[in-house]
């Protein structure tokens, strides 16, 4: 699964994690934990407040009256498998650089939450993943993104390039969707433009 590395499994009508495969240990909610979820890599909450449906009545409203936003949600590039405590604690927090290596839910599972600062660090084999949602984001559906945020998806594409899995997913996202993410069918290092909130191929 996306930050622990658990694998999962069938179990009659639903799936669950195998903690064993990655050594996750639950840290304060064992129920949720033992669920899988979908998680939002560029969380609802985010690309929502850039909606003015969301600001006039919150989620809810901007469901039932906003086609780009149920676009957004359902985005499969966007969705990926968590284990469901995580995915709560991670929250609608921004991803980050955080000092020190705290191991909440394991000494194997490198996923750091800071609560107070309200930023998560993801395992490093996820980066470009998260850097490749957040570019693919921002160009299909004009998400507004800040250029320290930019400076950082950049640095995490460029570190951890487009793997077989990602590739793999990418494609049966097609298969499904009817579209792929070229930043990860065409990848290429990026160079950020320091003048700009862009960023250009090279």
């Amino acid at each position: 699964m996306f930050y622990s590395g658990c694998r999962f499994f069938a179990k009659e009508k639903r799936l669950e994690s195998d903690w064993q495969t990655c050594g996750y240990k639950p840290c304060k909610n064992a129920n949720r934990a033992g669920r899988i979820e979908w998680e939002h890599v560029v969380p609802a909450w985010m690309f929502g407040h850039q909606l003015q449906c969301w600001q006039a009545g919150g989620r809810g409203h901007c469901r039932s009256n906003s086609e780009p936003l149920r676009q957004m949600e359902a985005d499969m590039h966007n969705l990926v498998p968590a284990i469901g405590e995580i995915n709560g604690d991670r929250s609608n927090y921004q991803y980050g650089m955080l000092e020190g290596e705290a191991r909440l839910y394991g000494p194997q599972v490198n996923m750091e939450v800071d609560f107070p600062a309200r930023t998560v660090e993801p395992p490093d084999n996820v980066h470009g993943d998260i850097a490749r949602t957040y570019f693919y984001f921002r160009d299909r559906y004009n998400f507004r993104l800040s250029r320290q945020m930019m400076q950082l998806m950049t640095v995490w594409n460029n570190m951890d390039p487009v793997d077989t899995w990602e590739q793999r997913r990418n494609q049966r996202i097609k298969e499904i969707q009817g579209n792929d993410n070229p930043y990860v069918s065409q990848y290429q290092r990026l160079d950020a433009d320091a003048s700009r909130d862009t960023a250009y191929l090279f």
